[in-house]
């Protein structure tokens, strides 16, 4: 657990956004982001057995917006005064193609990177 846990939990609960400042190894670097929290809790497929902070990042460019932290990656996380609202929590899907290759049926997209709404 990080050393405000039960300030990330109660944004959680309030529905108050955090800043988040946490090492990304795709990026090689510290990042700083405006994030929802999401969850508290381990990360589905993986038996890691490490409970991971669940975000949603509204400025990810990965195409998905769920993050999952370990406490080591995260640097600093600071509860914010604004507010959110998790129905803004959507998940956008490419659009089916007008001729599947092989007239096939379309490709259904399924999340498999986290939780696909918030345990509030």
């Amino acid at each position: 657990m990080i050393p405000n846990h039960n300030q990330f939990l109660e944004a959680l609960h309030e529905k108050r956004k955090v800043r988040v400042k946490f090492y990304s190894p795709a990026d090689g670097g510290v990042l700083d982001r405006v994030c929802a929290p999401m969850d508290y809790g381990p990360a589905s497929g993986t038996n890691d057995g490490l409970n991971h902070y669940w975000l949603w990042d509204y400025a990810s460019d990965t195409g998905s917006c769920s993050l999952g932290l370990v406490p080591q990656q995260i640097v600093d996380l600071q509860v914010l005064g604004e507010v959110f609202d998790p129905a803004q929590f959507t998940i956008a899907h490419p659009p089916a193609p007008i001729s599947p290759p092989g007239d096939l049926p379309p490709v259904t997209i399924v999340p498999s990177d986290g939780p696909a709404s918030p345990k509030l």
